[in-house]
Order: C-alpha cells, then structure tokens, then sequence
C-alpha cells in the first residue's frame, strides 16, 4: 500500500478537480466534493462515489435541495496503488468518474470511455 497523508491525498484530489476543463466546471450545479478514509462496509474497494440527482434528471421540483455528494475514498485507492504517479491516475480517473454521474452519464457508458 501506498503511502500518503490525508492532506497529500485531498491535494491529489484538488489537482484532478483543477484538470476538470472550465467550461465543464462552470455546469457543475450544487454538487461538494469530500475525501473519506474508507467506503462503506460492504463495498471496501470502492474508490468513489456519487450520490444526488445527475443534472439531466432534474426538473421544475429541484430547489432547496441538499447539494449532491461526491465522495472519492483515500486508503482502497492507495491500496491499489505502487506509487505516487500511479494514484495521480487512478485519481483523476476517479474524480472525472464521479463527476460524469453527476452529468447523468451511467457506469456503462464510462466503461466504453475508459473511466470503469
């Protein structure tokens, strides 16, 4: 396992979000982004995840909604990785798969885009 502090993961984290293009950044809508030691219990190598309602499901009844929530989860990333470069990748990747369900793009459908 890799090691890395908290503080050295969130930073990783804020780099894959500064990678986000502008102009998708600028679309993103009442959504937070938090890092977590460890997913829940019974899914322990979850890397990330989205919880809320993807923009393209959203209608004239979304207002005063608690912000979505993607949360990207520190030690089963490190876990799987060997080195630094490697969970710069696995981050970003990550931080990019979240962000796409928050855009209504589905697990299958990031999967033929590479970012399973």
């Amino acid at each position: 396992m890799l090691e890395m502090t908290r503080e050295e993961f969130e930073e990783l984290v804020a780099e894959a979000l500064d990678r986000i293009p502008p102009e998708l950044t600028r679309l993103m809508d009442n959504v937070a982004v938090f890092v977590e030691d460890e997913p829940p219990a019974d899914d322990p190598e979850l890397l990330g995840l989205y919880e809320g309602t993807p923009l393209t499901d959203r209608g004239e009844w979304y207002a005063g909604v608690l912000p979505d929530r993607i949360t990207i989860y520190r030690n089963p990333t490190l876990r799987m990785c060997e080195d630094r470069e490697s969970a710069v990748v696995e981050t970003e990747v990550t931080v990019v798969h979240e962000i796409a369900h928050h855009f209504g793009i589905d697990d299958d459908r990031l999967h033929e885009l590479g970012y399973g």
